[in-house]
């Protein structure tokens, strides 16, 4: 009987979602000579699949550009499928939004770089991100956005 209340999480599934790359301008934006500009855009999602199991995706989006022009546009999500029962309230969006991404995102920075260099480009090396660091930040914009918008946390020191 006691099982009943053993908190439990497991890896389910690890997958990837949606993958897409984009060359608008090629061939021509091959041959420039300048050096690309790199933009990188990260973004979290959570959807409860069952009860006790939630998908958890990491998005990258890589935009690679030459001057005013679109070298190449590389998106990707890659999920994971996520069993976690018996956990306090209070401990689950810590899980959904910090453990979840960083199992996940290991997978995602491969797929990336993967994708660049079957492209025909150096690979792109996303770098190691902080989701506990990314969740405090999201908190406190929370909780700022909660107390009129002003920026300033209630009882900061």
């Amino acid at each position: 009987m006691a099982d009943d209340a053993t908190p439990v999480f497991q890896i389910q599934r690890m997958y990837l979602k949606d993958l897409s790359l984009e060359q608008p301008n090629s061939p021509q934006i091959l041959l420039e000579q300048s050096q690309p500009q790199v933009d990188i855009n990260l973004m979290m999602g959570t959807e409860p699949v069952a009860d006790g199991v939630f998908e958890v995706t990491v998005t990258a989006t890589v935009t690679t550009k030459v001057k005013d022009k679109v070298l190449f546009l590389v998106e990707a999500k890659q999920a994971g499928i996520f069993e976690i029962r018996n956990v306090p309230e209070d401990q689950m969006q810590g899980i959904l939004s910090i453990v979840c991404p960083q199992m996940v995102y290991p997978y995602l920075r491969a797929i990336v770089s993967d994708v660049c260099t079957r492209a025909g480009f150096p690979p792109i090396l996303l770098t190691e991100v902080n989701f506990q660091a990314m969740y405090e930040a999201q908190q406190q914009q929370v909780a700022a956005h909660a107390n009129g918008g002003s920026g300033i946390i209630a009882g900061a020191n």
